[in-house]
């Protein structure tokens, strides 16, 4: 088997007589942010929804998971043999419905019985004890705040209606704007601003948006519509540097004019400011640059 073959090289790459130097020097610690570099290549590939670049980093997230595990396994610890029988463990008894004989009324009951379930594993464990234990500290914390807020809500501490959080979070709007305006210590305004975040989080929660994918695909629109703010303004001969705010404003526009399925635009100084395409009715922004919309206009 495949996985065999990667856990002999693992192996070798590890021996201490003629293995890799900076692979035998590694530890958990030192080779964690690489781990957690492959964690996010991987969200990027399936943002991209590029499965050939999913596969390869799948792989390379599947190699720290050997290269852990036998660091663990030099040590007697555990071995990848471990960590594989343990999640095979796990899911065949937080799946009773599938591999026992338990029947659950709904969706609702099967994960009822899902969190009990982790509960009891939990509380079977040395670990630090508490309401939120499990829930890890060094999780990104758009997903941990919405960890906890769902922990929360399992013994009713939660809003009756996500339309309830809509006021919180203006209210939270509010002390953030109260902090800088009295010029309260950093800290102050930082806890605030932390304040609306997590309100964020909850109403992301209660509506079922999972808050991290939200946030990511949102960057990943800006990310893509200011790629094209810089490419209407080098057509023109501007670069991002040397374009003023007005002309980027112009840009942007037209980028999200055209995200919504409207014409393809390019930037013209020769149009007068503020015309508007007789086809589509796109008006071009009040700024410095006009603009042309050429398989509209063509058609007229």
């Amino acid at each position: 088997m495949a996985i065999n073959e990667l856990l002999k090289v693992m192996v070798r790459l590890r021996d201490t007589q003629t293995g890799c130097p900076w692979d035998i020097k590694q530890t958990w610690r030192s080779i964690l942010p690489h781990t957690l570099e492959e964690v996010y290549e991987v969200a990027d590939a399936v943002d991209r929804d590029d499965a050939a670049a999913l596969c390869d980093e799948l792989g390379d997230l599947l190699f720290q998971i050997v290269f852990m595990a036998q660091i663990a396994s030099e040590q007697g610890l555990f071995s990848f043999n471990d960590v594989a029988e343990g999640i095979t463990d796990k899911m065949i008894r937080r799946h009773p419905h599938i591999f026992g004989d338990a029947v659950f009324a709904d969706e609702g009951a099967q994960k009822q019985a899902w969190e009990d379930i982790k509960q009891s594993e939990r509380s079977s464990k040395t670990e630090a004890k508490g309401f939120f234990a499990g829930i890890p500290v060094a999780m990104p914390a758009l997903r941990r705040s919405q960890k906890i807020q769902q922990r929360a809500a399992r013994v009713g501490f939660d809003w009756d209606d996500w339309r309830q959080v809509i006021p919180k979070i203006h209210e939270e709007l509010e002390e953030v704007a109260d902090a800088v305006g009295k010029d309260e210590p950093f800290t102050r305004i930082e806890e605030e601003v932390g304040d609306v975040l997590m309100g964020a989080t909850n109403l992301a929660r209660l509506l079922g948006v999972n808050a991290e994918n939200a946030l990511r695909l949102s960057n990943h629109k800006f990310e893509q519509r200011f790629q094209r703010v810089e490419a209407l303004l080098l057509a023109e001969g501007i670069s991002l540097e040397k374009a003023s705010l007005q002309q980027m404003e112009a840009a942007w526009n037209i980028a999200k004019h055209e995200e919504k399925g409207g014409c393809p635009i390019t930037l013209n100084k020769n149009n007068a400011v503020g015309e508007q395409c007789r086809i589509c009715r796109f008006q071009a922004p009040v700024s410095l640059i006009g603009y042309d919309c050429p398989r509209c206009c063509s058609l007229s």
